[in-house]
């Protein structure tokens, strides 16, 4: 519990610095995502933006979708048997927030350049958080 609380004061410090590294998850975080638990565990990270298209998650998804790809170290470890249509991600929701602002988006993809804690966000999106040419922002997140 410390430790957690640690972390997150270190997440919300590092956001508000503006800082250009990622504080990773925890992989309890991810954990508990994967099986359920509502409860909401912070995590800072780059957020950027891409096209979406066919995900990870094995669903079709555009740029005016509220949709994001979780970084491939957060994602793959809970993917069953190699197979991420199955993995119990797909479909969260989550909160991301930077400068005041916060989006609602759902996990439909991954993504293989971001580094643990980042987000990769549809175009709609980012600008919910955003302008697009900024391209990328530090942010905070929790699972909802």
């Amino acid at each position: 519990m410390f430790a957690t609380t640690i972390a997150s004061v270190l997440a919300v410090t590092a956001t508000l610095m503006g800082a250009t590294t990622a504080t990773p998850i925890s992989t309890g975080a991810v954990e508990a995502a994967a099986g359920g638990d509502k409860r909401a565990v912070p995590a800072a990270g780059r957020f950027t933006y891409y096209n979406p298209g066919l995900g990870a998650c094995g669903q079709n998804h555009g740029d005016g979708d509220l949709v994001v790809a979780l970084s491939h170290a957060d994602f793959d470890p809970s993917t069953p048997g190699g197979n991420p249509n199955k993995n119990p991600l797909c479909g969260r929701r989550l909160r991301a927030t930077y400068a005041g602002r916060s989006v609602d988006v759902t996990v439909v993809d991954r993504c293989e350049a971001c580094n643990a804690g980042d987000l990769d966000f549809s175009p709609a999106a980012f600008q919910a958080l955003a302008a697009l040419s900024l391209g990328v922002i530090q942010g905070s997140w929790v699972w909802i």
